[in-house]
């Protein structure tokens, strides 16, 4: 319990730290009655709406829950599929690059044989020696250029096997991918059937709610949701401790709660304190 308390205190933001909780109340309202307890039912007021908030975002996370890992998964997939047919057209790039080599070889064979064709032709009208051995150097030459044009093209067209080879693999695990795509998009699709008209009515709950808080309260609500683990931003006193980090709250600080005459966070972990009795007097919401 205490490392767990420990892990939630730093992990929360503190929202004294970040907001300033005596600018979020509403400003005196001139009326016939008390100004205090016009003010204790503004806040209550705001309390009330950031706890039907809660139960709302409470919902929506479950809803996300049941979704799971599957919007991730279906990412993953498509970029893996992605990745699959870019890596396959690489290589069927690199094919014809090799196919190509191996023609520019072919040229590079054929002018060879050309010119040992002419050498051949020349050294039967050479006046000396000298030309004579020039030439035969130069069929030489020529011979070895068609060797080594010849081991190219072995090495391309084995090369181009192997590539040939790859592209089949890959093309059989692109398959694979697309098969287990269809089926996690199938799936996804069916589970946000089932939970998208329930996740549309919550939020426009959220919206009709969110129209009686103050935007920098709101904001600090959703900072705080935002870092805490179980996504409880609001909470009520547990056995005199907070219900979000378990850190006990001086009798004082719960009578200032009781009272809600103003917003009240806990100074361990930054959570927003609402009265049980208000939220039980407010009966069965959201």
């Amino acid at each position: 319990m205490a490392k767990k308390k420990a892990e939630e205190i730093t992990e929360n933001v503190n929202v004294n730290e970040n907001i300033n909780i005596e600018n979020l109340q509403e400003q005196p309202i001139e009326h016939t009655g008390s100004n205090d307890t016009i003010e204790e039912q503004t806040i209550a007021k705001k309390l009330l709406s950031l706890h039907n908030i809660q139960q709302i975002c409470s919902k929506i996370d479950q809803i996300r829950v049941i979704r799971g890992e599957l919007p991730n998964e279906v990412r993953d997939l498509e970029d893996a599929h992605e990745g699959m047919l870019t890596r396959i057209s690489k290589y069927k790039e690199d094919v014809q690059d090799l196919e190509q080599r191996i023609t520019n070889q072919d040229l590079k064979i054929k002018e060879s044989i050309a010119l040992i064709k002419r050498y051949e032709e020349q050294q039967n009208n050479v006046r000396n020696n000298r030309e004579y051995d020039s030439l035969t150097k130069e069929i030489e030459f020529q011979k070895l250029e068609i060797q080594v044009a010849e081991k190219h093209k072995t090495r391309f067209a084995a090369e181009i096997v192997t590539k040939g080879e790859e592209i089949a693999q890959f093309e059989t695990k692109l398959e694979e991918i697309a098969d287990i795509l269809q089926q996690k998009k199938n799936e996804l699709d069916d589970i946000i059937a089932d939970t998208e008209k329930e996740e549309k009515e919550l939020m426009e709950k959220y919206d009709l709610y969110k129209k009686n808080v103050d935007q920098r309260l709101l904001v600090a609500f959703e900072r705080i949701r935002k870092n805490a683990r179980n996504g409880l931003a609001i909470v009520q006193i547990d056995r005199e401790a907070c219900g979000g980090c378990f850190s006990m709250i001086p009798p004082q600080r719960q009578l200032d709660i009781r009272l809600h005459k103003k917003i009240i966070v806990c100074e361990a972990c930054g959570r927003i304190f609402i009265d049980k009795q208000l939220v039980e007097n407010q009966g069965p919401e959201a």
